[in-house]
């Protein structure tokens, strides 16, 4: 099977898209954000650009229709990062070091401080720019309440009444500490427990200007805070809803863009093909077609897309577009996917080791349990630049040896010889090459139970692992869940294109 999903017949795509959408969410939903945005324009100068088959002729484009376009994925991408990322929240925008935007930003605000500061130096003092603040403080208390909160709105509006405060300052009455000392009593009431020490060392600040810009510094991570807690709130309400959103902006998308589909297309078609192929026929009989049978199989639309599926683990992330249906979720079938192929190389060690071992060492748990946190740690760098599989797998081969030989020593067991020691070492050194039988057979197996997985419907209990995959097991179920649940909410959302252009594609198998 894993040779099946490796069959690309696509070259390199060269596209870009950039979208500058509001700071506060462009951190949060960047990976997804961009990705989608790749699909709007393309980068015409790419010497090796994919060959986009075209199912419409091409059409000019005004720059409102991208703006618009560019606006719908942004706010498509903001909801299905909230729906699908549980750990989604807003974070608060920090700027590069020595930008050009935080320089300017930097030099505005100091420009504003000094003013309030040469104003209420004054004598008398001017508070002009004080009670705009003070306004812009009662503004955002106020917002933080809940329509319940009767009773804090009123102290509020009674406390902060801007025409008030306007009469005290212009008879030389304004207590401007007095009314600091309201506000950070009622930011503390109002805050999350995480803001608290950040409010309590307001009140260590004596000076006027210095308390009031760092009041604002923290009712922007407050307002940061509420954010989260709505988003949280409406998450259950947004689960409901989030399927026909999606499917709703991507219609509008797919009307202004109409080569939208094309890569989902051919991502279909080289999942249908696939399927075709005899080899793929033997392992895993076709749905309509008996074992054996000289008919030509038919194949169902839920095997090509589960098949479809399986493919996005195995994909060329630099080399191929990815489908344009699952780009808002290609960080984390990416991520799977690094996943996986390190669960593999790991499967393959341990199984090595176990086979070489003495009969019964695999079966004592805590063991078997030890040498596969050895390995894991070894491997937890395996996707980084500077990491060589070859040299990390003789370094694994020199430390299962001595576990081994310990183990043995330990049970009482007839000791490993220095022949199995350097045989056991090369077939862990073996591993690092994708053709080696050990490996293939792993991923070929891991594969299958995730096919086996999307098959059953994602029911409970989870399918019996194949044989050889028991000591990773837990990791095994655990990307499985992960994949079966990215796997049916995009089903759910774009179902009914997978099915129209299946209906095409099966009619002419």
């Amino acid at each position: 099977m894993s040779e099946n999903l490796d069959k690309s017949n696509v070259n390199e795509a060269g596209k870009s898209k950039s979208n500058d959408s509001e700071e506060g969410l462009e951190d949060a939903v960047e990976g997804a954000d961009e990705a989608l945005q790749k699909a709007i324009k393309s980068d015409s100068s790419s010497p090796q650009r994919v060959q986009r088959p075209h199912s419409s002729p091409p059409r000019f484009v005004t720059v409102e229709e991208l703006l618009e376009t560019a606006r719908g994925v942004t706010n498509m991408a903001l909801a299905h990062e909230i729906v699908v990322n549980g750990d989604f929240q807003i974070k608060p925008v920090e700027l590069p070091e020595n930008s050009l935007k935080k320089r300017v930003k930097e030099i505005v605000h100091k420009a504003f401080w000094d003013c309030l500061s040469a104003q209420l130096s004054e004598d008398p003092p001017a508070y002009d720019h004080a009670i705009k603040l003070v306004g812009e403080i009662k503004e955002t208390l106020l917002s933080f309440l809940l329509p319940g909160h009767t009773r804090l709105r009123n102290q509020i509006t009674e406390v902060l009444d801007l025409d008030l405060i306007k009469q005290e300052a212009e008879n030389g009455a304004l207590d401007i500490s007095k009314l600091a000392e309201f506000i950070i009593g009622m930011m503390g009431t109002l805050c999350a427990p995480a803001r608290d020490e950040e409010v309590k060392k307001l009140k260590d600040i004596k000076e006027i200007v210095p308390l009031f810009r760092e009041i604002f510094s923290v009712l922007d991570l407050m307002k940061v805070d509420m954010a989260n807690f709505a988003i949280s709130s409406i998450r259950p309400h947004l689960m409901q809803q989030s399927v026909e959103y999606e499917r709703k902006k991507f219609q509008e998308i797919l009307e202004r863009q109409p080569n939208s589909l094309d890569f989902v297309t051919q991502w279909l078609e080289e999942a249908s093909e696939d399927l075709m192929t005899q080899k793929y026929k033997h392992a895993l009989p076709v749905e309509g077609t008996a074992a054996g049978s000289g008919d030509m199989p038919r194949l169902s639309p839920v095997a090509v897309q589960n098949y479809a599926y399986l493919k996005l683990l195995k994909w060329d992330h630099l080399q191929r577009p990815f489908p344009e249906t699952v780009l808002m979720d290609q960080s984390r079938f990416h991520e799977l996917q690094l996943q996986l192929e390190q669960l593999t190389i790991l499967g393959a060690v341990l199984l090595v080791t176990f086979s070489m071992a003495a009969p019964g060492i695999s079966s004592q748990a805590d063991f078997a349990e030890k040498l596969k946190m050895i390995v894991k740690i070894l491997l937890t760098d395996m996707h980084l630049p500077s990491f060589h599989l070859k040299d990390v797998l003789t370094t694994i081969g020199e430390k299962v040896c001595l576990e081994v030989s310990s183990c043995l020593s330990l049970c009482g067991s007839s000791p490993f010889t220095m022949d199995k020691e350097t045989v056991l070492k090369g077939q862990i050194q073996a591993v690092a090459s994708p053709d080696d039988p050990i490996r293939r057979i792993m991923e070929s197996r891991i594969l299958t139970f995730l096919e086996t997985y999307l098959a059953s419907g994602h029911q409970k209990p989870l399918p019996t692992v194949p044989g050889g995959l028991s000591p990773v097991q837990r990791e095994l179920e655990e990307v499985a869940i992960k994949f079966a649940r990215l796997v049916n909410y995009n089903k759910m959302v774009f179902c009914p294109y997978y099915d129209a252009i299946l209906s095409k594609i099966l009619v002419r198998s």
